[in-house]
């Protein structure tokens, strides 16, 4: 009688594990579609080392426009978009949307991001564990603040948007991809903290980093801030709305100095620094 209870508990057991899982599967699917996900994690090694350099060296990388995707009868470049159901951008003048990121190296990704991101949580808590001041809550609270402040800044971009009435091509994951950016420079920042390397160089370092990342977002961000002249969306600016538009663009800019600084706080001793400095 209790081995037929104990099978009849784990069958209940595994079919609410089924159910639970599809439940979850069939509304994370109608949150991000699979096709979304995967657009934005198509990079080739290539790729990715071209992507860091742009994002370390932006100085002189040029053109920044994005390539679309054309269909075999398509004409010229599309410039009227409309969201398809699968989340994927396209065009009704044959373009079929953004080429994915192994083929554009101006297409936004998430593998970067998201690499940098748990990178970052691992660095740190690394130099907190070779100075003696890691404890478990550590990686909840660093992945918190950095969340918090990806979630920040992508309400303020959006409220930015709302406001200015910006109505271009892009995607919340495209303007997440842009943010998640800023751990490249996080990393180096720690990195060269780590060599023991503080004062002045440390400080220069950083200021170089997201400065870098700063005119990153300042040339990739022009898309989505002020659309292409072609486009039927920016026909009806005016030279007031543009100015505006531009502020707005090199506020984005700047406060990433900001951010970066809020998630490299704390982590190095500050008496250690002050006391060599002195």
């Amino acid at each position: 009688m209790n081995d037929a209870t104990a099978q009849m508990g784990v069958q209940f057991g595994q079919h609410m594990a089924a159910v639970g899982g599809e439940y979850v599967q069939k509304n994370f699917n109608a949150l991000l579609p699979m096709p979304v996900l995967k657009h934005y994690f198509n990079v080739s090694n290539s790729y990715v080392l071209h992507k860091l350099r742009i994002v370390l060296f932006p100085w002189r990388h040029k053109p920044w426009s994005r390539a679309h995707r054309h269909s075999a009868g398509g004409g010229g470049v599309g410039s009227a978009y409309t969201e398809a159901p699968s989340g994927v951008k396209t065009a009704s003048s044959g373009a079929e949307g953004f080429l994915p990121p192994r083929d554009d190296v101006n297409s936004p990704d998430l593998y970067i991001p998201t690499m940098a991101f748990v990178t970052y949580i691992i660095v740190t808590s690394v130099i907190l564990g070779l100075e003696s001041r890691f404890h478990p809550e550590v990686l909840g609270l660093r992945a918190s603040r950095a969340l918090a402040i990806i979630l920040v800044e992508l309400s303020a971009i959006k409220l930015g948007t709302y406001l200015l009435n910006i109505q271009g091509d892009h995607t919340m994951m495209d303007l997440l991809a842009y943010s998640g950016y800023k751990f490249v420079g996080t990393l180096i920042t720690l990195l060269v903290g780590l060599m023991k390397v503080r004062g002045l160089v440390y400080w220069s370092v950083f200021l170089y980093c997201f400065a870098a990342n700063a005119f990153f977002l300042l040339r990739s961000l022009r898309y989505v801030v002020l659309p292409d002249p072609s486009s039927p969306s920016s026909q009806t600016i005016t030279h007031a709305q543009r100015s505006r538009r531009i502020q707005f663009l090199f506020c984005i800019a700047v406060v990433q100095i900001v951010f970066g600084w809020a998630l490299i706080v704390g982590i190095f001793k500050e008496p250690a620094v002050v006391k060599k400095l002195v």
